[in-house]
């Protein structure tokens, strides 16, 4: 039953547009809607012959104790309102359908005198024009290659082009007309810009007319140096044309939305089109949604087109979704102002649409098509890990299935710079973030199994603590509050449960070392010193040749058993342990380099205590050398800007402690 001060709210509410949000007993906002009419949205949640079949509505009801209503005066104040309300406050019930990165777009400046192309994360209100976004990293980065292959413009930043004196290796291969060094002549680096801008707008029927145009009067003007240029610029263009499906002759911009689901699994698929042309296509797996169809298209709206989405830099002309969302027309209005203020006032309509016959039903059948095989790739491709991970726990005896993998490697260098790295792999993938290095304080000897010891006694250690934690924190909430698994429960319902900040630090499903028995028989001291007496350890040898000549495949290593498991070439199996292994070994190998080259690039005065890098810097750039700075008097060293008679007083300590000769600076 809603509480009395929610009953009472509900009485009183108005019949016009607006947005509601509910919040629970402490004050924390639940769910934000937006409605036509407060009063008979609002009441809907709470009628027993409520048809609304979202998972979340029971929850919502036994939560929510309080509601605030926010009256507009129209349905585009409202979806308006409703977007910024929810990227403000968070709401536990409000769907999100993307992850928390900015996809990359491409900015092209225009407050420049030579504007220049660049990789963004997130576009800024600033009168620069941007394109994307790019749901592949490598995608835009191919983009930007082609176009400073093929269209000259400059790509050095706006500090080198003023500091510049001569013109760099892109002004030698005819990549740039170096307006940092030369007189180039801004109408023909305006028409690169132009290019560039309907070159990337999609635009390219009206690039080729404007390209055909220019090699002419280039050539009839002898300029063939310009129309050659221009040749190539074209054939760049249809190359691009070649590869793009025709899919309609109406000749405005389209983003055409497709929905696939299985239960609480959604797929969507964005088909970007322009003039007619399919020029992108992204998409997107959510999982544990759900909410109506309806409401999956007014997220994706809010999230892919409002201020900070991935999609803010691009409004186009027409977005065909498969069903309408509340409050549509609403919607379709704040989207066509956005597309306004974005383009600069060039473009003011933007019409959404869920057409039911037509050439538009045909772009969205297409999008739902491919949404429908992105979902089957997927899922075939989950399945395929399953069945991996499977015999990887059938061939190592494991008692669970290993969905979380790590790996250690020791890299060093002469027994220089050591640095242990472990690598984790989820469902057979990366896991980057649960990446770690170490730099190996008890083994500078190159003695790998002493350095091996240490990386993993310290790793295990962060294991022990985080499960304890975890352990008492769960034991206290239940002490507190008894009805914790029905709260868990509902938080699970409504695809809420946030990691706590142990996660990152807890064990894996199985723990791989690389090498034989003896660095299997040192993880597993490093674990049982810990009292980790059932966490999967196993080692992995590479394939070699042994003392009769006879290759040896890769191997695992058990404890407890004397003889490996040899792994057939190519077996999946193989494919996942070696994965891991050859992860570890390339970011312990990064590790170990990133920490030599700050040996080879410090000073001796970056160890003394109590003297910093700006000290240091001004003590070298004034005096010229460490030796200069051991043999200055009191009175030179203390009239070096920024030093104090402490920062004086610590030299001269270690100065008298230290035996050894100089580093070089």
């Amino acid at each position: 039953m809603p509480s009395d001060l929610l009953l009472q709210k509900l009485d009183s509410l108005p019949v016009s547009p607006g947005c509601y949000i509910f919040r629970d007993k402490q004050n924390a906002v639940l769910y934000v809607g937006k409605a036509k009419s407060l009063r008979s949205r609002v009441r809907s949640y709470f009628q027993e012959s409520s048809s609304d079949a979202r998972a979340f509505i029971p929850f919502l009801r036994k939560l929510a104790v309080d509601l605030d209503t926010i009256v507009t005066q129209s349905e585009k104040e409202a979806a308006i309102l409703e977007n910024n309300l929810i990227k403000e406050a968070k709401p536990r019930f409000n769907i999100k359908l993307r992850d928390d990165k900015e996809y990359l777009s491409l900015r092209l400046s225009t407050e420049h005198a030579w504007p220049r192309l660049e990789l963004v994360r997130k576009p800024k209100p600033d009168a620069a024009r941007y394109f994307g976004p790019y749901h592949s990293a490598t995608a835009a980065r191919r983009t930007l290659h082609l176009v400073e292959k093929h269209f000259q413009l400059r790509t050095c930043s706006d500090r080198e082009i003023e500091s510049r004196k001569r013109p760099c290796l892109k002004y030698q291969i005819k990549r740039c007309p170096a307006p940092c060094v030369y007189d180039v002549d801004p109408a023909e680096y305006a028409a690169q810009v132009h290019s560039v801008s309907l070159f990337l707008d999609g635009r390219h029927d009206e690039l080729t007319r404007e390209l055909k145009a220019r090699m002419r009067a280039a050539s009839e003007q002898m300029e063939f140096e310009v129309a050659a240029v221009c040749r190539d610029q074209l054939s760049a263009v249809e190359s691009i044309r070649e590869g793009q499906r025709v899919v309609s002759v109406i000749d405005c911009d389209q983003d055409v939305l497709g929905l696939y689901r299985e239960g609480d699994i959604v797929e969507l698929s964005v088909m970007v089109v322009r003039s007619g042309r399919v020029i992108d296509m992204a998409s997107f797996s959510n999982r544990r949604v759900e909410v109506p169809d309806d409401e999956i298209v007014a997220a994706f709206l809010r999230e892919h087109y409002g201020d900070g989405g991935s999609g803010e830099a691009l409004i186009p002309e027409e977005i065909i979704v498969p069903m309408l969302p509340d409050g549509a027309d609403g919607v379709a209005e704040w989207l066509a102002e956005r597309r306004a203020a974005l383009a600069q006032g060039r473009h003011r309509r933007c019409e959404l649409l869920a057409p039911a016959r037509g050439p538009r039903k045909a772009l969205l059948d297409m999008a739902i098509d491919n949404a429908r095989h992105a979902f089957q790739e997927k899922q075939r491709a989950a399945t395929d890990i399953d069945e991996r991970l499977l015999k990887v726990q059938e061939r190592l005896r494991l008692p669970t299935l290993p969905r979380r993998i790590e790996c250690c490697d020791i890299s060093h260098l002469g027994g220089q710079d050591t640095v242990g790295a472990v690598v984790a792999l989820f469902n057979g993938t990366p896991d980057k973030k649960r990446y770690r290095t170490y730099k190996v304080r008890s083994a500078g000897d190159g003695d790998d199994y002493r350095a091996m010891f240490e990386v993993l006694g310290r790793r295990f250690q962060r294991g022990r603590e985080a499960a304890e934690r975890d352990a008492e924190a769960a034991a206290a909430k239940r002490e507190i509050d008894p009805g914790m698994e029905a709260q868990a429960e509902m938080e699970e319902a409504a695809s809420i449960t946030a990691p706590s900040e142990a996660t990152a630090w807890q064990l894996p499903d199985l723990f791989v070392v690389d090498g034989g028995r003896g660095q299997l028989g040192v993880a597993l001291a490093a674990a049982h010193d810990l009292g980790l007496h059932d966490l999967p350890i196993c080692g992995l040898a590479k394939e070699k040749d042994n003392v009769l000549g006879e290759k040896m495949v890769d191997r695992v290593y058990l404890p407890g058993q004397k003889n490996p498991i040899p792994l057939r070439p190519n077996s999946p199996e193989l494919f996942l342990l070696a994965r891991a292994r050859d992860e570890a070994h390339r970011f312990s190998n990064r590790g170990r380099k990133k920490v030599g080259k700050k040996r080879r690039l410090s000073s001796e005065l970056d160890q003394v205590p109590g003297i910093g890098p700006k000290t240091r810097v001004a003590l070298l750039k004034t005096l010229g050398s460490l030796a200069a700075v051991r043999s200055a008097s009191d009175d030179v060293i203390l009239g070096v800007p920024g030093v104090s008679k402490k920062h004086l007083r610590a030299l001269r300590e270690w100065f008298e402690r230290s035996a050894s000769p100089p580093l070089a600076n």
